[in-house]
């Protein structure tokens, strides 16, 4: 490793000695282990932790097809793209083991050329062990001679294992592009699909279940290989009997008992259940493109590797894209640009549960009495969002107890074997979505990562653990979760923790159904017309708490309920509750990984009605950087460890200083508006309007030295107007903009075109300040104008102090 500079050393050398101590406790943990289905999996996880890798990571009991491509074999560990692990009792011959894991890494190859996928997947390193000993590959310097490496000596051997290191990011990366590339094939199946004339609810659940089948036959829940791919494959290449086919191979997924002449490519199909296909969809016409596509996305894409919680949001993209729709103006191509990081997601669910239940679980070790009692604590766990969309939150929340479960498990059997299996599921989630597609696909996102994190445990008799037929289902309600009861999904009583990413639509931006919600959930409150959208579910999770005060929440919101006359209305409502925030993010970017989407600015609140035993913020000096931790005695509505003051809401200044005014408000259509060209080609036609066309100054025009002017007519005669027909046109025009409004208040600005609708300017000079300024700016710019100068207020306002 190159060693940069004095801190890089530094680092590093710190880097070595935490290694260093986790090593010689890892030789002692296992210094008397040595057999494979026991401890195979504690062995691996805890080696991969000393190198800060966490073991969610590792994918246990991977499965490959055997060299003659009948039935599977399975891999103990593998860290795609980087290391695979091949576990054996003390005492076995390693150079048998050797052997067995290149012929995998082999048959990853054989199968990625098979399947025309990258072999991205094919490790660079191998590591045999029988516990007591360790012989690591470097295959790209020799696939013969190993490192050789004694438990004991592990210590010293540390820095061989450096290659571990930052392992996380690039898995991150690595997911969300195969990702990406899974919903891009995925659209490229609905476009052909939809080119049919096959649209609308019956498109959408046939994509759900197609997408079913293709994860189910990569990841060994369908059992045999390529179950799927070929029974589609059998079918004509003109797709005239593939509705027929498909048709048939659901009502069989759906059914316990065959018929007796059930056709044999059906009957190896499993019985799924989970009313996944339940519902017969009318016929649809394939043709040849139609049927390709399906082959193409089962054959091209691993669908193994997909990570539910990306792909619910790409998914939904995918079914709301109307090609019709004009005023669209992302490309198909760019609709991976909609979805939330797990690093986003992360930084909610952590402070809120995940930490304190890591923490619970170290202090378990070694005590069978507590581990019991962990695992009948992380069963017993009952998540809702009321505003799960695709189900991203509680996907990943899901996967961390069942991660949290494992662990605990795995603690159990070490040094005996224990019959104990997973018993987390995924009706341990409820959720609340308005959109019927996005609630049907968080429901398949949940099952998805059970059976992902299923493909990780083997059973006592060392057969993977398939969790099939579906006895369970996450509890996904679709309706409006301002409108109803909660209880009515998820009993209070039952309730563990409330998450989630309500919408964000500001107060001035609602429309008539949204502002309904609000006045069913925060009547009584006073001024809640001021509140954003997102309010809404703080005080129904308020409310809902209040029924089971162990309950806590955490939303991310807009930072504008932590600023302004919002904090007034929203917490002075929520401190009178008793109210308590326990943990919280200041400002930061919320942000996806896809490009050219626009950052929100955004606050994440955890509270609830109990006192908590500590209280942290979250501070960012970069603002889409990682944050700092601040210990805090209390957190107050603005954010900041501080009592609980709240700036009330006032109309003027507490000093004797000018009025803020808004600036002047046109309310046109445009018609006393010119730009720099404009202006100089309209006086060449109307050389008397010279006097009237004055310098108009808004945020941007200020602050990026636009050239923009207005036509001001304050004081024009009947007079001046006979001598200036050009203007009179465009009077007539802003009248009969003015009068096409749907607002009584605009048409009566009609009868007056001469005037802008709203005038604060004044012959005096003034201070411009623009409402809307970079963030990177250390001060918000300002300036002096002369009574010349207009400054306008339209969407983007600037405030004029005189």
């Amino acid at each position: 490793m190159l060693i940069e500079n004095d801190k890089t050393q530094r680092q590093w050398h710190q880097l070595l000695d935490e290694w260093h101590t986790r090593a010689e406790q890892f030789s002692k943990d296992f210094a008397n282990a040595g057999y494979e289905m026991g401890l195979a999996q504690s062995f691996m996880r805890e080696l991969c932790d000393i190198f800060g890798v966490g073991w969610r990571l590792i994918q246990f009991e991977e499965r490959v097809t055997k060299e003659e491509g009948n039935g599977i074999n399975r891999i103990d560990g593998f860290l795609p793209g980087l290391l695979l692990i091949e576990m054996k009792s003390a005492g076995k011959n390693l150079a048998d083991a050797r052997n067995q894991a290149f012929g995998y890494i082999n048959r990853i190859k054989e199968e990625a050329a098979l399947k025309k996928r990258t072999s991205d997947q094919e490790p660079r390193y191998v590591l045999i062990s029988d516990f007591q000993r360790l012989h690591l590959y470097d295959r790209n310097k020799s696939e013969t001679e190993p490192d050789t490496i004694e438990l004991a000596d592990l210590r010293n051997h540390i820095e061989k294992f450096a290659f571990l290191q930052g392992y996380e990011r690039m898995v991150e990366q690595r997911q969300e592009e195969a990702t990406v590339k899974a919903a891009e094939k995925l659209a490229e199946l609905h476009d052909a699909i939809k080119k049919t004339g096959y649209t609308g609810k019956d498109l959408e659940t046939l994509l759900v279940r197609l997408l079913f089948c293709m994860f189910a036959e990569d990841t060994g829940l369908f059992i045999e290989p390529k179950l799927f791919t070929n029974l589609v494959n059998g079918t004509r290449e003109d797709g005239r009997d593939l509705s027929g086919t498909l048709d048939m191979l659901f009502a069989n997924l759906n059914s316990k008992e065959r018929q007796a002449a059930t056709y044999p490519e059906l009957l190896t199909f499993p019985y799924v259940n989970g009313k996944l296909f339940e519902r017969r969809l009318d016929p649809c016409y394939f043709d040849i493109a139609s049927r390709k596509a399906i082959l193409s996305s089962a054959a091209e894409v691993d669908w193994a590797q997909i990570s539910p919680a990306i792909f619910g949001s790409l998914f939904q993209a995918i079914m709301h894209f109307d090609d019709d729709n004009k005023a669209k103006s992302k490309k198909r191509r760019e609709f991976g640009a909609h979805y939330t990081s797990e690093k986003n997601i992360l930084k909610t669910i952590e402070p809120l549960f995940l930490d304190t239940l890591k923490n619970e679980l170290k202090a378990c070790k070694g005590d069978a009495k507590k581990l019991g009692a962990f695992l009948g604590k992380v069963r017993q766990l009952r998540l809702l969002d009321p505003a799960c969309g695709c189900g991203n939150f509680l996907v990943v929340a899901y996967r961390e107890i069942r991660l949290l479960e494992e662990q605990a498990l795995n603690e159990v059997k070490r040094g005996q074997m224990s019959l104990d299996m997973p018993m987390c599921n995924v009706n341990q989630c409820y959720g609340i979505e308005i959109d019927p597609a996005a609630a049907e696909i968080a429901t398949l996102a949940l099952w998805l990562v059970d059976h992902q994190m299923n493909m990780r445990v083997r059973q006592p008799d060392g057969k993977p653990y398939i969790r099939l037929p579906l006895t369970a289902k996450a509890n996904i309600v679709c309706g409006n979760a301002l409108q109803l009861d909660w209880n009515s999904v998820l009993k209070a009583e039952e309730c563990s923790y409330i998450v989630g990413n309500p919408p964000f639509v500001g107060a001035k931006f609602m429309g008539d159904p949204q502002r309904s919600d609000m006045l069913k959930v925060c009547d009584g409150i006073k001024n809640f017309g001021l509140l954003d959208y997102v309010t809404g579910w703080y005080v129904k999770a308020v409310a809902f708490i209040k029924e089971n005060q162990t309950i806590t929440a955490a939303f991310v919101s807009t930072n504008s309920i932590t600023q302004g006359e919002q904090v007034g209305v929203l917490w002075n409502w929520m401190l009178k509750q008793g109210v308590q925030i326990h943990f919280a993010h200041r400002t930061f970017r919320w942000s996806n990984e896809g490009k050219g989407v626009a950052a929100v600015h955004c606050v994440i609140i955890g509270f609830g009605l109990d006192k908590p035993k500590r209280r942290v913020i979250f501070e960012y000096p970069v603002i889409n950087d990682d944050p700092q931790t601040i210990k805090a005695k209390n957190i107050n509505p603005y954010l900041v460890d501080a009592p609980n003051i709240i700036i009330e809401k006032r109309a003027t200044p507490v000093c004797s200083v000018p009025l803020m005014k808004f600036g002047n408000q046109p309310i046109d259509g445009g018609n006393f508006l010119f730009n720099a060209e404009e202006r100089k080609e309209f006086l060449s036609q109307e050389p008397h309007a010279c006097k009237w066309l004055k310098r108009y100054y808004g945020s941007a025009e200020f602050i990026n030295n636009i050239e923009r002017w207005c036509l001001w007519l304050n004081g024009v005669s009947s007079d001046d107007l006979q001598k200036m027909p050009l203007v009179k046109q465009r009077l007539k025009s802003v009248r009969d903009f003015r009068l096409s409004s749907d607002r009584p208040a605009t048409r009566e600005l009609a009868a007056s075109p001469t005037k802008f609708a709203f005038v604060s300017h004044t012959d005096e000079p003034y201070v411009i300040v623009p409402s809307v300024s970079s963030e990177r700016r250390p001060f918000i710019p300002t300036g002096f104008m002369s009574s010349d100068v207009i400054a306008r207020a339209p969407r983007y306002s600037v405030w004029v102090m005189v």
